[in-house]
């Protein structure tokens, strides 16, 4: 009785410890890896960032969400990309000269450089790429639950622009960039400029 008053002093905590941070991860944050140069130059490639749950998405918040059955080349269930917020549910959306307007009014971008928004870009607007790319949506809006998302770095980026808009269910959390593991300017870019 003495050896398993003894054994489980120590293996107690432990189980409770992994229990713990199986529920943290499951429903407050985890880890993911950033993977090619879409979000540049606010998060590079390889990088690490925290993914909080339980965070609002408002506009310009970066999101990371699971790209299986969005992008129809994400051939994976395991697919997750990281994009920045552009629309809401119910918001037009254009671009002019590299310019982003949202209902109508311009959005700044001084999280990014004028290359960034304008090279490799044209001007659109929903109805405009729904025509493109044959999204067969008929909206000139973000539909109800949904985002419209874009990289940072514009003209590489595989984003809304191509294949259209991010189920509100797709989304696994917010970014949000370690104090420790960034630029002062990089993270104001990624954890506080959303509105």
């Amino acid at each position: 009785m003495k050896t398993f008053k003894s054994i489980m002093s120590w293996v107690l905590p432990i189980v409770v410890g992994l229990l713990v941070a199986m529920v943290i991860r499951h429903f407050i944050f985890t880890m993911v890896r950033v993977d090619g140069p879409s979000m540049e130059p606010n998060l590079d490639d390889n990088e690490r960032v925290a993914v909080v749950k339980t965070a609002k998405i408002r506009h310009l918040s970066v999101i990371v969400f699971n790209a299986y059955q969005v992008d129809p080349d994400a051939c994976s269930k395991t697919v997750k990309y990281v994009k920045r917020v552009i629309g809401m549910p119910g918001d037009t959306v254009k671009s002019e000269d590299g310019r982003l307007y949202v209902n109508g009014k311009l959005v700044p971008q001084k999280f990014i450089s004028q290359y960034e928004r304008t090279q490799g870009t044209t001007n659109w607007d929903l109805s405009t790429l729904e025509n493109r790319y044959s999204w067969n949506l008929k909206t000139t809006k973000v539909p109800k639950n949904s985002y419209f998302v874009l990289g940072d770095h514009r003209s590489v980026s595989n984003d809304s622009r191509y294949w259209g808009f991010v189920p509100a269910n797709k989304v696994l959390g917010v970014v949000k960039v370690p104090f420790w593991d960034s630029s002062k300017t990089k993270r104001h870019n990624i954890n506080s400029i959303s509105y």
